[in-house]
């Protein structure tokens, strides 16, 4: 008679087959992005041909173009201040190229209430874009006191560039295109143009509509790739495999978070003679 032997418990062997299947999962880039015509192949070139730029507009327009893309959710492309970091060498560079291109109205910057501090960068007119989707929503709605909108994008929006406004400087620009009710600002703070500072009242961050749904996401992205390399032996991973992966728990794909925790320090790259390793710096 054959010595039986114990079969391992379906549940563990299923968790262990599973994670097996997760380590092993990969992707490329994004092959629908593609197709659609959203980017071209030249602008999905492997990370590592692809990590580091000459200046900072070169770096802010291919990863606009490089933007996963987000099933279920109206968000503009937006960048990261760190992934600006990890892919231009001089810093320095890129806070004073961000602050020109912020005061030629190329772009606005936005704090995220991400508890971080995180910063979004997203071009002036995919943002202006967003606004009009978001009245072309209210008016099929009917929804009233639209007017404001106009005045925010006008008044506001063009005079006021820095990620944050006071509620006395607010009122004041929105009164150069009208009468100012207490309805309009509810209105804006509904459509998630502004948030209030918990600290001041009286003080609003300028918001991207619709983000929210990504900060989970972010932040569940950022610790299910260091747990990765975590997991590995010497901490560490070549480039070209890494950015293969698939992260169950982000929105945003391998590529968008490598680029975030290099510039914010929490990994680092290694030329070697067999390719870029990429190495958790510090735990």
């Amino acid at each position: 008679m054959k010595k039986r032997t114990n079969p391992e418990p379906s549940s563990a062997s299923g968790a262990k087959k599973r994670r097996r299947e997760e380590d092993d999962e990969e992707v490329g880039c994004s092959h629908t992005a593609i197709e659609d015509g959203a980017i071209s192949e030249d602008q999905c070139l492997p990370l590592e041909d692809d990590l580091t730029f000459s200046d900072t507009s070169v770096a802010l327009r291919m990863m606009r173009a490089q933007f996963p893309r987000i099933d279920q959710a109206s968000i503009p492309p937006f960048i990261l201040q760190s992934q600006l970091y990890s892919s231009v060498n001089d810093r320095t560079q890129v806070d004073r190229e961000l602050e020109c291109l912020r005061r030629e109205k190329v772009v606005r910057v936005f704090k995220l209430n991400t508890g971080q501090d995180d910063h979004a960068i997203i071009f002036l007119d995919d943002y202006l874009n967003q606004v009009d989707r978001i009245v072309k929503r209210m008016e099929e709605k009917r929804q009233s006191d639209l007017e404001v909108f106009k005045w925010f994008k006008g008044h506001v929006l063009d005079s006021k560039l820095e990620p944050s406004i006071g509620h006395h400087e607010l009122f004041s620009l929105l009164s150069l295109g009208g009468k100012v009710k207490d309805a309009h600002i509810t209105l804006l703070i509904n459509a998630g143009l502004l948030t209030r500072q918990l600290i001041d009242p009286d003080m609003y961050w300028f918001a991207i509509p619709s983000i929210g749904k990504l900060w989970k996401g972010l932040l569940q992205g950022r610790n299910e790739l260091l747990s990765l390399l975590k997991r590995k032996r010497h901490k560490e991973m070549f480039l070209a495999e890494l950015e293969k992966k698939r992260l169950r728990f982000s929105p945003l794909d391998v590529r968008f978070h490598i680029r975030d925790l290099i510039g914010s320090g929490h990994l680092k790259t290694v030329q070697t003679t067999s390719g870029l390793i990429v190495r958790i710096s510090k735990d």
